[in-house]
């Protein structure tokens, strides 16, 4: 007869877990960028051990995985701040943004000395594709040269020659627009597809498709809307093998696969197969044959795989284990793409068509962990004034424990940012932290998230800091109600948008008992006043236009009514931030100090938009956990880096 392990009783929050803050860091990379050329495959790993550097891999079936990229060299575009599209492969050469100067380099796949084709200036640089009739690199140029003047960046699509000196002025393609995206040339290269958007909409809001026609030396003849305008989102325009122009539209609610001509769907279904283009060179489908579409869409807060015959219409569901699927790539009957199941982390995956086959090839952590550890994400829908919320609910669980009987667990909401986004059922330590440490977790697809439709993405319309705030209180209360939360202790944690959700709920409403706000915006003001072009506006929809609903920005701004904040707020905040400005934390940090409200403020040097270096994740995660057990008076199992809290 086995023996039934013993279970150790204590209080919840104060659990010992395996899934420690090193595990994130030490065994863990971020993968980004997958592609498929040639038969070899390629993604980007951001490195926390390596102060967040960014190395790009191959992988071959023959000679295994190598890095391309030799320390220090990172591989990151920093246009629209977020970057993406960093990147291009091509026979023997692969092309990428340095991250350190922003300028495109050229290097041989197995050499070790990259070569500028940029001069050193102010511009950012995507999207990288190859016009290979004309040997020359097609990309999206980020000017900010007029910065110092006051001038906003300038958007548009140049063409390098790479048989040119450096110091040759590039060709414009395109210019005019406020941005741009996607290009992308057809098989004879006599025609330049291109997504391109004007302030004040972001490209979930409205983008328009065109084409350009180019004649023999490249140059561009004419240029044709053919698809999106005002309240119409086009995302990831792409050339079929038979010459046909493919897209993603939400011109029906949902982001559909459409051909250009075709007035109906590929496949019409109450799905998204598109996601909101926060960076460069996003895909969700791509051409696995000749009239075959391999893609991935979300339904009820899952990613699913199919394939489409754009020719008969004929589609079908693949049957795999991942609920998160992005950056998905085709060539030849295979794919690659990066994908992350309930209880799997994140990797990098390869399909074969053929053989109807999924293999992972790298995964985000080295490290084996019992499934047994994990909790599993629940789906839950919530009502909340009439409309339906979404999110998945995460029960605590630690196989070795168990809570005093009788006793509720504390719920930690988290507000994902954006507020344009959505939160995903795929393994997260982040998520796990927590759970098995005795914290149940409520992580919410609040109203003006994604993968529910157009009209669940515009209901934040000229509502960001209401019903986002409605729906996390509302949330947290729904399980108090299921008896699976304690009450008085309530807590909520955000990022970014999500962090201005925090502090708005914290301000505004009474539910929650503390919070942590991560590079989280205070005041709404100084974010139309002070921030990047690509979301200078983003506010225009969400809150008013400025200046002239500046009524608006007062009123929503928690920093204008601290005094209405009483409970204790930890805040996490890089000092080269430059989507929220450290202002932002400080401001709030010394209103709460002056009221004497507990309140911590944790900086990282070196850290923008979002934490990458390994010593600042760490810190992150041990310093909130410690802030929570001090104010809620709970044991840990381990020691904290023992932050600083005023007024406690």
């Amino acid at each position: 007869m086995s023996e039934v392990p013993m279970t150790i009783t204590a209080p919840y929050g104060s659990w010992k877990s395996a899934i420690s803050a090193e595990l994130l860091v030490e065994g863990s990379v971020r993968l980004g960028e997958a592609t498929l050329v040639d038969g070899r495959y390629y993604w980007l790993e951001s490195r926390p051990l390596e102060k967040g550097r960014n190395v790009l891999v191959q992988y071959c079936p023959k000679d295994g995985r190598k890095d391309l990229t030799p320390a220090p060299v990172s591989v990151r575009s920093k246009a629209h701040e977020y970057g993406g599209g960093s990147y291009l492969v091509s026979r023997d050469t692969f092309y990428f943004v340095l991250a350190e100067d922003q300028r495109i380099y050229r290097m041989k796949l197995n050499s070790t000395l990259p070569e500028a084709i940029t001069p050193e200036n102010s511009s950012r640089y995507a999207d990288l594709i190859l016009d290979k009739k004309r040997n020359r690199l097609i990309c999206i140029e980020e000017d900010d040269s007029g910065h110092e003047q006051g001038a906003e960046a300038c958007a548009r699509i140049i063409a390098i020659d790479l048989q040119k000196p450096l110091d040759t002025t590039p060709e414009v393609l395109q210019e005019g627009a406020d941005f741009y995206s996607n290009p992308a040339l057809n098989a004879d290269g006599s025609k330049l597809s291109f997504l391109r958007w004007h302030h004040p909409n972001l490209p979930w809001d409205a983008t328009e498709l065109c084409l350009a026609d180019l004649n023999t030396q490249g140059e561009v003849t004419e240029v044709t809307q053919v698809a999106g305008g005002q309240n119409e989102s086009i995302f990831q325009p792409q050339w079929s093998p038979q010459g046909e122009l493919v897209y993603v539209s939400d011109r029906n609610n949902w982001w559909n696969l459409y051909q250009l001509g075709q007035e109906t769907p590929l496949w019409e279904k109450n799905a998204e197969f598109a996601t909101p283009q926060w960076v460069f060179g996003m895909s969700t489908y791509g051409f696995i044959s000749e009239e075959e579409i391999l893609c991935t869409y979300t339904e009820n807060g899952r990613w699913y795989l199919a394939t489409l015959n754009t020719r008969t219409g004929k589609h079908h569901t693949i049957e795999q284990p991942y609920c998160d699927i992005e950056s998905l790539h085709c060539e030849d009957g295979k794919a690659i793409m990066i994908a992350a199941g309930t209880d799997s982390f994140p990797a990098v995956v390869t399909f074969d068509s053929a053989m109807r086959t999924l293999e992972p090839i790298a995964s985000s952590n080295s490290r084996t962990l019992p499934t047994n550890l994990f909790s599993n994400a629940q789906a839950i829908t919530f009502t909340v004034n009439d409309r339906d919320v979404h999110g998945f609910y995460y029960p605590p669980h630690n196989p070795s424990y168990s809570a005093p009987e009788g006793d509720k667990p504390p719920l930690i909401v988290f507000s994902h940012g954006g507020p344009t986004g959505a939160t995903s059922a795929g393994l997260n330590l982040k998520v796990q932290y927590w759970t098995s440490r005795g914290f149940a977790i409520l992580d919410v697809n609040y109203s003006g998230s994604t993968g529910y439709g157009r009209e669940y993405r515009d209901r934040l319309t000229d509502k960001w800091g209401i019903y986002d705030v409605e729906d996390v209180c509302a949330g947290a209360e729904y399980l108090v109600d299921r008896g699976l939360a304690d009450p008085e202790r309530l807590l909520i944690k955000g990022g970014s948008a999500g962090g201005y959700t925090v502090l708005a709920a914290l301000t505004y409403h009474d539910t929650f008992k503390a919070g942590a706000s991560h590079y989280g915006i205070g005041e709404l003001s100084s974010l139309a006043k002070d921030t990047h072009k690509f979301e200078s506006r983003y506010l225009d929809k969400l809150v008013g236009p400025w200046p002239s609903a500046e009524h608006i920005y007062y009123e929503r701004s928690p920093i204008n009514h601290v005094e209405q904040l009483s409970c204790p707020v930890i805040f996490f905040q890089g000092m080269e931030d430059k989507v929220v400005p450290p202002n932002q934390a400080e401001t709030m940090v010394k209103a709460l100090k002056e009221r004497g409200i507990p309140v911590s403020y944790i900086t990282f040097t070196n850290e923008g938009h979002g934490f990458r270096s390994g010593d600042s994740i760490k810190m992150a995660l041990e310093g909130e956990l410690e802030f929570y057990s001090r104010i809620f008076k709970f044991p840990l199992a381990e020691a904290g880096p023992g932050i600083t809290i005023e007024n406690l």
